[in-house]
């Protein structure tokens, strides 16, 4: 197999020229302020037409390249914003509970259903990630995130006059919940399409604001000495409904030229799309890691205690994997976009998996295990900030939005259980030992989470040096192209490889063994390549 690839050389794509890439930019400021980018419109806009020698073929090669920055780096901000907003407030639940708890503001309610009101906020927010895809279609982006700003609004507020439990569980649980997903899924698919060498970049720093914990927690609990719990609500409620307002604004999708709006048009989620390869790997691997990173959160804090440190210090070992989390995503995205972002996220989960099954056991300090949890941070959500992306790599844009909402759906069962399986692992025993069980386990699911990748970047290796085996005469992509598809990121055009097609007859049986066929070769397992 290494001989047919070392005698048959990757064909290189065709030069873009000057002109080429000129009525690119054209076009895509044609768009932009809603013209079309045909000659005599930039004639009337005192421009120059571009020759008319030049090959097609070529034109539509860099016809809808991503401006890779420009107004994208607003959208990233606002991005950022509201995950600070979303995610960010909900990481403040543990210290209402508390509160709820110590003054037995409501005697007839557990332990079990304060943790269940806060895991329903996240689960919600996941498993109406299908629903939530189809009202951004119909609606359109602003209008969904608008909706989830005002029902984010109006479940934190209606905590506030809580009388009843079950009020916890409607107003934070259900209505909190569903405003998040309306916020947090659209936003999300926003920046694949704005950026393409610094897209990895662009969505870890999107994504750093789930590290806005840190600051919300510090806020809630001197807002709860200072004003009260009601008001505590309702101050959260007018903050995050100002933010989110302004940033659902402020997102915009990427204008796109005219001839390449068939490639770009959003499409739903097709059940066929679970027995692609790629898709059902990218499942996998988030569906395995997130019921360890889940545990990680929840285990962090209890162990503290059991070392022999004080609760406040737990809390603040706590507090530096939110840290790590903000820190980290960044940098990760930056060396993602340099190295490759499969080969990122496959070196933070195994990684992380060494951490969990190493540092994190032989952890007796407060020093070791501030350590440990900013290490944790930064590597062990490393899916959040690669998945989509990684998705608009292995599948497209035009679908990587529907089926990261998809994913999300599936996610939901780590995320509502994930909480469970730790307390269930650390009951029994005495000391630092009845951890171990959770600790092997949380090791172990990203153990399952780096296999998973390595499958995957094999599988997209063997994707890449089929495609290029196809080019040739100049003709790039010729028979290779997807159904009314272009080309997937910038660096598949440096790479001269074009989106393939499959016809719509082809069994899922027959794609998952000709995928697997390459997959398993050691040769795609560790070749160096970016990827």
């Amino acid at each position: 197999m290494s001989a047919l690839f070392d005698a048959h050389p990757h064909p290189q794509p065709p030069s873009l020229d000057s002109d080429a890439i000129e009525l690119a930019n054209r076009s895509h400021h044609a768009a932009f302020n809603g013209q079309e980018s045909d000659p005599e419109t930039l004639r009337a806009a005192g421009g120059t037409p571009p020759p008319d020698d030049i090959d097609p073929a070529t034109v539509a090669l860099v016809k809808d390249v991503p401006p890779d920055g420009g107004y994208g780096w607003v959208v990233t901000l606002a991005v950022f914003l509201i995950n600070v907003n979303t995610w960010g407030i909900n990481s403040a639940w543990g210290i209402f509970m508390e509160q709820y708890i110590r003054e037995n503001t409501f005697p007839e309610a557990s332990q079990f259903e304060y943790a269940l009101i806060g895991g329903l906020s996240v689960s919600l927010a996941l498993i109406l990630g299908p629903i939530i895809s189809a009202i951004q279609r119909n609606m359109g982006t602003r209008c969904t995130m608008i909706m989830g700003s005002l029902l984010t609004f109006g479940g934190l507020f209606s905590a506030s006059a809580a009388s009843r439990v079950w009020h916890l569980f409607m107003s934070v649980g259900l209505c909190m919940g569903f405003g998040f997903g309306l916020l947090y899924i659209p936003a999300m698919g926003l920046l694949p399409p704005w950026f393409s060498r610094h897209r990895s970049l662009a969505l870890g720093l999107a994504t750093a604001g789930a590290g806005g914990g840190i600051a919300w927690n510090l806020i809630t609990g001197k807002l709860l000495e200072v004003s009260g719990l009601k008001w505590t609500w309702r101050i959260l409620g007018l903050v995050s409904v100002a933010f989110n307002i302004i940033c659902a604004f402020l997102c915009r999708e990427r204008p796109i030229t005219s001839q390449s709006t068939g490639s770009s048009k959003r499409r739903s989620f097709n059940i066929r799309d679970f027995g692609r390869t790629q898709v059902l790997l990218i499942l996998l691997w988030g569906f395995i890691t997130e019921f360890g990173y889940i545990s990680l959160w929840y285990s962090l804090p209890s162990y503290a205690t059991s070392i022999g440190l004080t609760p406040g210090q737990g809390s603040v070992v706590n507090a530096m994997l939110s840290l790590g989390v903000g820190v980290g995503r960044p940098i990760l995205g930056a060396l993602s976009d340099r190295f490759g972002r499969i080969n990122l996220a496959l070196l933070c989960c195994s990684s992380c998996a060494i951490l969990c099954l190493t540092l994190w056991i032989l952890a007796r300090s407060y020093a070791g295990l501030i350590i440990f949890a900013l290490a944790a941070g930064a590597g062990g959500g490393c899916f959040w900030a690669t998945v989509n992306p990684i998705l608009a790599e292995t599948v497209s844009l035009a679908e990587s939005s529907a089926i990261f909402g998809t994913i999300c759906f599936a996610l939901v069962i780590p995320t509502t259980f994930g909480e469970a399986i730790a307390l269930q692992l650390v009951k029994g025993g005495d000391g630092v030992n009845k951890f171990m069980p959770g600790q092997i386990f949380v090791g172990c699911t990203f153990l399952g989470g780096t296999a998973l990748l390595m499958l995957l970047r094999s599988w997209q290796i063997c994707e890449i040096e089929r495609k290029s085996q196809g080019l040739g005469g100049g003709q790039l992509g010729e028979g290779h192209r997807r159904s009314g598809e272009e080309s997937r990121t910038e660096e598949d055009l440096e790479e001269g490889v074009m989106a393939s097609g499959r016809s719509a007859g082809v069994a899922v049986l027959d794609e998952l063994r000709s995928s697997a066929a390459g997959m398993w070769s050691p040769r795609k397992l560790f070749v160096a390549r970016r990827v």
